[in-house]
C-alpha cells in the first residue's frame, strides 16, 4: 500500500483545530490553504464566522460542482454555531463530499461541545492550538520556530527573545523570521540583544535577574531603561522581591529533580535551572539582607520616601552586593 505524502494527510475531509491560540489555529488554516492550492491552484476557499453561516449554508457550499472543483470550507468559532447549523454539520460529517475539505475551529471548551465530539467521532484529523500561558511553552515554541527554519539558536538566544518579547507568539514568531533573515550562522545571546535590547532591557525581571546574579553596572543601567521606557517603579520591587525569594526557597529546599522542586516549591522547572546557576555566592545572611532592601526600596516606592528612583538604586546595588556574599548584617 503506498504511503500518504503530507499534503495527503492534511486534506483529510475534516480537519478540527481545537484551542485558543490565534496564530496556531491561523497556522492550521493555512496549512489546509496550502494543501489545496498546491493539488488544484483554483482552490476555492470560504473562510466563515458562526454568524455567516446558517441552516443550509453548508448544505449549500459543499453541494457537487459541475466542474468538480476543489473547496476549502473553513468554519471559525465553530463552538458558536446555532443548534440547527450544528445539525447541519453533524449531517455532512457522516458523509462528507469529495474535493472538499472543512475545517472546524474550535475553542475547545464546554461550549458547543457536540460539534467538537461529532467531527471526532467521524475520525477527523485534529490539530491541537492550546493557549501558550506557561514560559516554558513560548521558549519550546521558539526553539520549534528556529528549527522549522533550518537554522541554529542557542538555549540562551532563545530565552532571551522569550524574555524580550514576552507572551504574543505572533510577535515572537515575527522576531525569529527577522533573525534569521538577517542573521548569518548561528544566533546567540549577542545578536538578539543587538536587536531588541530597548525591550529586553525594559523589562522589571531583567532588572531583578542582574542583580540577583551580582552584575550592580548592568542591573542599574537595565534600571535605568525601565524607567526610563515606563515600566511601573512597584513593578521593579515585585520582581526584586520575587528574585530574592526564590533563591531564598530553592537554597533552602532539598536537593531533587527541577521537576520535583518545581512542585514542591510552586515554579516552573525552567526557572529552578535558572535560580540554581544565579544562588552561586549567596548566603542566608544575604538573602535576609537583602529581603530587608526590597523592603525599604518597597516602602519608599510606594511614598515613604522622597525618591523613588533612588530607593530602587540602593536595593538594586544591595542586592547585587549580597549576592557576593558581601551583603551581611
Amino acid at each position: 500500500m503506498a504511503r500518504k505524502s503530507a499534503y495527503e494527510d492534511v486534506l483529510a475531509p475534516v480537519t478540527v483545530a481545537v484551542g485558543q491560540e490565534e496564530l496556531l489555529l491561523d497556522r492550521a488554516v493555512q496549512e489546509v490553504v496550502a494543501a489545496a492550492r498546491s493539488s488544484d491552484a483554483d482552490t476555492d476557499v470560504r473562510d466563515l464566522n458562526p454568524d455567516q453561516v446558517q441552516p443550509g449554508t453548508l448544505a449549500e457550499l459543499t453541494s457537487p460542482s459541475l466542474f468538480a472543483e476543489r473547496k476549502v470550507v473553513v468554519v471559525r468559532n465553530a463552538q458558536d454555531l446555532s443548534a440547527d447549523t450544528v445539525k447541519d454539520v453533524k449531517a455532512y460529517l457522516s458523509a462528507p463530499a469529495e474535493e472538499i475539505t472543512l475545517v472546524l475551529l474550535h475553542a475547545g471548551g464546554a461550549k458547543g461541545k457536540a460539534v467538537l465530539d461529532a467531527a471526532r467521532k467521524a475520525g477527523a484529523r485534529e490539530v491541537a492550538c492550546p493557549k501558550m500561558t506557561k514560559p516554558a511553552d513560548r521558549l519550546a515554541f521558539v526553539r520549534q520556530e528556529f528549527r522549522a527554519t533550518g537554522r541554529s539558536a542557542t538555549p540562551e538566544a532563545c530565552q532571551a527573545l522569550v524574555d524580550a518579547i514576552g507572551s504574543d507568539l505572533r510577535e515572537l514568531a515575527s522576531a525569529v523570521s527577522q533573525l534569521v533573515a538577517d542573521v548569518e550562522g548561528t544566533i546567540d545571546e549577542a545578536v538578539v540583544g543587538r536587536y531588541y535590547t530597548g525591550r529586553a532591557e525594559a523589562s522589571s525581571f531583567t532588572v531583578a535577574d542582574r542583580a540577583v546574579e551580582g552584575r550592580a553596572a548592568e542591573a542599574l543601567e537595565a534600571l535605568r531603561w525601565s524607567l526610563a521606557t515606563g515600566v511601573a517603579p512597584v513593578l521593579i520591587t515585585s520582581a526584586l522581591a520575587q528574585g530574592v525569594r526564590a533563591i531564598g526557597k530553592l537554597s533552602s529546599a532539598r536537593g531533587g529533580r527541577p521537576a520535583d522542586l518545581a512542585r514542591e516549591l510552586g515554579m516552573p522547572p525552567w526557572k529552578i535551572d535558572r535560580v540554581r546557576q544565579q544562588m552561586r555566592g549567596w548566603t542566608p545572611d544575604g538573602v535576609a539582607y537583602a529581603l530587608r532592601a526590597v523592603a525599604e526600596a518597597d516602602a519608599g516606592v510606594k511614598g515613604g520616601g522622597d525618591d523613588p528612583e533612588y530607593a530602587l538604586e540602593k536595593a538594586v546595588v544591595a542586592i547585587a552586593r549580597a549576592a557576593r556574599s558581601r551583603g551581611r548584617g
